[in-house]
């Protein structure tokens, strides 16, 4: 790696969504145990295993209890006081605490449990060798997270009217490079059940030992 692209994956910040209320799951799904973690610790974990700095950890509703769970990780909390009125201001409050110095962020969600570094490692490089403003992770034919930012694009993110910087993507669409992953790294944890099933798949994963 050249040192011009080394400093440039170490200019990306992360944002990490943990305002959500949890409310289809019925209970805080954020301190859900997936694979000998929970969710919120996974996602922290990984962002910083990737490289991203800072570590932005977007809080709400379960701001004490989440920000317990972290403590020891290296991550900025940072507490939306609207998060109640969408996602939207999560997003738009993270890209707010990014430091001035960081050219890009990539924005992560918690409860995508198949989501990896690897993964997360992958937006930045493509970032750091195109000069995109806008990488996404494509599952099939869909559009979400991970998804990495560029500065220029922040001031339309604080903006947004709705959706995890959806508008965003429509609108650069013709600017953006697509990773794409398998569709199965797209599932994510909103009910009991679809937490029952993964929980139990990575149980299973972890009986069978290293492949």
């Amino acid at each position: 790696m050249s040192d011009e692209r080394g400093i440039a994956e170490r200019s990306v910040a992360a944002i990490v969504l943990a305002a959500g209320s949890s409310i289809r799951m019925g209970r805080n799904k954020l301190l859900l145990d997936v694979g000998g973690e929970t969710l919120v610790r996974r996602a922290v974990r990984l962002a910083g295993e990737a490289g991203l700095d800072p570590v932005i950890l977007v809080t709400g509703r379960f701001r004490e209890a989440v920000e317990r769970e972290v403590e020891d990780l290296d991550c900025t909390p940072t507490f939306n006081p609207d998060h109640e009125t969408g996602i939207q201001t999560s997003v738009a409050c993270g890209v707010a605490a990014v430091p001035a110095d960081r050219t890009a962020a990539v924005v992560m969600l918690p409860d995508m449990p198949f989501v990896t570094a690897r993964m997360v490692r992958t937006l930045v490089s493509r970032h750091a060798e195109t000069g995109a403003p806008l990488v996404v992770s494509r599952y099939g034919d869909v559009n979400a997270p991970p998804i990495l930012y560029g500065r220029s694009l922040f001031g339309e993110i604080a903006r947004m009217r709705a959706g995890c910087g959806r508008e965003v993507v429509r609108r650069h669409h013709e600017r953006a490079v697509h990773v794409d992953w398998p569709a199965e790294r797209l599932r994510d944890l909103d009910r009991p059940d679809e937490y029952e099933s993964v929980r139990g798949e990575f149980a299973a994963a972890a009986s069978r030992g290293p492949a």
